[in-house]
């Protein structure tokens, strides 16, 4: 009867995988953080601004990086969650992950991640150049020396977390050969260290009391402190961005309006807006605080619209 019974359960040849197969799979995509990979239009960035995001050769190079990038984050992500499993189980939203929720067992996410952190490097020298594969290994040994203590080193786990921003914008004009600007890196850099300082306090904020038990630096932190990061880090996003905007003269060539300049204004507003919620210490996730607020996406859409105007000198 028992073997009759299996017979039964097993699935005919050619239909689709075991639900436990599809679970486990379904599983280590969530664990990539697909939410998360729309920081990774960052690479977009430096391309972007220099006006060479229009040919078929561009796009190719550009898109290819985005997935190479994705594919390194998604396997600092499994490692991560991975060695977290423990102290995510005792956060009320981390404990959700598929790796902490028991949906992907540690060791599966341990040589996912494994797997992925080798050969997508490897993929990069074949496909990209041994320059965009040097950045992903740096970027790689870089976040996975995050994951194993770099995030318990107090200033020194801001400074990583913001690097992992600044790569996404540098790879891009690495992959095209673009010279990149110090005042776009400046900007980058603050802008991403504003956004990570505020999702640190919006934590330290929410977490009071029981910040030791998820993440244990936050003990050592006060909001006093990350709030003077956040505030310095917006200061010179700002004052670096004015700088940049400004970099080739305040007088339009044949453009109907200075739009470079004009940009300055929704820069400058949609810090003021994203301030708003570091202010409340509900910064979480910069991709969650910019998806789920509808007046800086259209901030951002304008934005987009003019420092777009101002690349294509219309």
């Amino acid at each position: 009867m028992a073997e009759i019974a299996l017979l039964e359960h097993r699935p005919p040849s050619g239909q689709s995988p075991p639900p436990r197969r599809r679970a486990l799979l379904g599983g280590l995509l969530r664990a990539a953080r697909p939410r998360q990979w729309i920081k990774n239009i960052l690479v977009l960035a430096a391309p972007a601004a220099a006006g060479r995001l229009f040919s078929r050769h561009a796009l190719t190079q550009v898109c290819l990086v985005f997935v190479l990038f994705t594919a390194c984050a998604a396997a600092v992500y499994l490692i991560n969650d991975a060695r977290d499993a423990e102290a995510d189980r005792a956060h009320p939203t981390k404990c959700r992950r598929p790796v902490a929720a028991g949906q992907v067992p540690v060791p599966v996410a341990y040589a996912t991640g494994a797997a992925l952190a080798v050969l997508t490097p490897a993929a990069a020298v074949w496909l990209a150049s041994p320059a965009v594969a040097a950045l992903l290994t740096a970027y790689l040994g870089m976040q996975l020396a995050y994951c194993v203590s770099l995030k318990h080193v107090l200033v020194v786990d801001l400074a990583v977390v913001t690097t992992g921003f600044l790569a996404r914008a540098v790879i891009g004009g690495v992959a095209l050969g673009i010279p990149l600007s110090r005042w776009f890196l400046i900007t980058t850099g603050f802008g991403a260290l504003f956004m990570v300082s505020a999702k640190r306090y919006s934590e330290a904020v929410q977490m009071t009391g029981q910040a030791g038990a998820t993440r244990a630096l936050l003990t050592e932190y006060t909001t006093g402190y990350l709030r003077f990061v956040w505030q310095l880090a917006a200061g010179v996003a700002v004052l670096a961005y004015c700088m940049w905007a400004l970099e080739e003269g305040g007088v339009p060539h044949a453009s109907v309006l200075p739009w470079r300049q004009l940009s300055m204004i929704a820069f400058i507003l949609a810090i003021l807006r994203y301030a708003v919620f570091a202010d409340r210490g509900t910064a979480g996730e910069p991709e969650d605080v910019v998806l789920r607020d509808r007046a800086l996406a259209l901030i951002g859409a304008a934005w987009l619209a003019m420092y777009g105007l101002a690349v294509a000198d219309w």
